[in-house]
């Protein structure tokens, strides 16, 4: 597991656990790069929700997955309860990079999108930034509140990460995420990050309800959805939905930079994204 430094949500629980992918089979390790294709400069973006009381968990995991597959991450932490920013930061991005794992590193960024922000209110210029400080990092996995999201993904070919748990609040706070990017941003298609037992009766219900009400009432699609048990052991079980998502999410930035109609074999919604009525509103 990956440990972010100032994030209590993974330090105080995770810090004594070992790393479940740096050291992965050969075969297992081809497998995912196979499976997440060709290289490239990605931005993945995750919704921060404060009602996700494992947060910080789903953040190691999709960046140790990403890590698996041979991906250099740059993890980007701009939550309102990501720590603090270097007070260089402002000055020199790229000296408050810190490594904190194989292929993956870390930028306390709270309240830096901001800074960037032009008279548009747009804050693209802070991935630009990004790109220009890390240069090596393949990805850049931005985990944000929805507000600096909307400013950041201005005018970008993205499909937001959704994070939720088995809470209703939780779900609530997802939908209101969605709903807020299609506004200001017109995004019409979604992932989910599920931090729940794999034993819960309710996980299935729980992403066909939000992949309801996003459909019925914001006309956005939820494409996929993935469970991340904050308490397995991901060595022993590798989240192989959650690569398979991830590696969609990759081949979306790879489609975006085909000429119109050119990007084809994208999969379908999963079947049990229907459900009669929408549970949570």
């Amino acid at each position: 597991m990956i440990v972010i430094p100032g994030n209590p949500m993974t330090a105080a629980s995770m810090r004594d656990l070992p790393s479940p992918y740096l050291h992965l089979p050969l075969d297992q390790a081809d497998g995912l790069r196979r499976l997440f294709g060709g290289r490239g400069r990605h931005v993945l973006a995750l919704a921060a929700n404060p009602y996700v009381p494992f947060g910080g968990i789903v953040l190691d995991r999709v960046a140790a997955v990403l890590a698996a597959a041979g991906h250099e991450v740059l993890v980007v932490d701009a939550a309102a309860s990501s720590p603090a920013p270097h007070e260089l930061a402002r000055l020199n991005l790229a000296a408050c990079i810190e490594r904190v794992a194989l292929r993956v590193s870390y930028l306390p960024a709270r309240g830096l999108p901001l800074s960037y922000v032009d008279t548009r209110g747009s804050a693209g210029a802070f991935i630009d930034a990004l790109q220009q400080a890390a240069p090596q990092a393949e990805v850049l996995l931005l985990h944000a509140e929805a507000l600096d999201l909307a400013r950041l993904l201005k005018r970008r070919e993205v499909r937001p990460l959704l994070m939720g748990a088995d809470h209703p609040e939780s779900i609530k706070h997802a939908y209101a995420s969605c709903k807020l990017l299609v506004q200001r941003c017109g995004l019409m298609s979604y992932d989910l990050l599920l931090a729940a037992s794999p034993l819960s009766p309710r996980a299935v219900g729980i992403a066909a309800s939000l992949g309801s009400c996003a459909d019925g009432f914001l006309g956005a699609a939820l494409r996929d959805w993935a469970l991340i048990d904050p308490a397995g052991d991901a060595a022993d079980a590798p989240d192989e939905a959650l690569a398979r998502l991830l590696g969609a999410q990759l081949e979306l930035h790879e489609m975006a930079a085909l000429p119109y109609g050119a990007a084809v074999g994208a999969r379908p919604a999963p079947a049990d994204l229907n459900p009669p009525r929408p549970v949570y509103r």
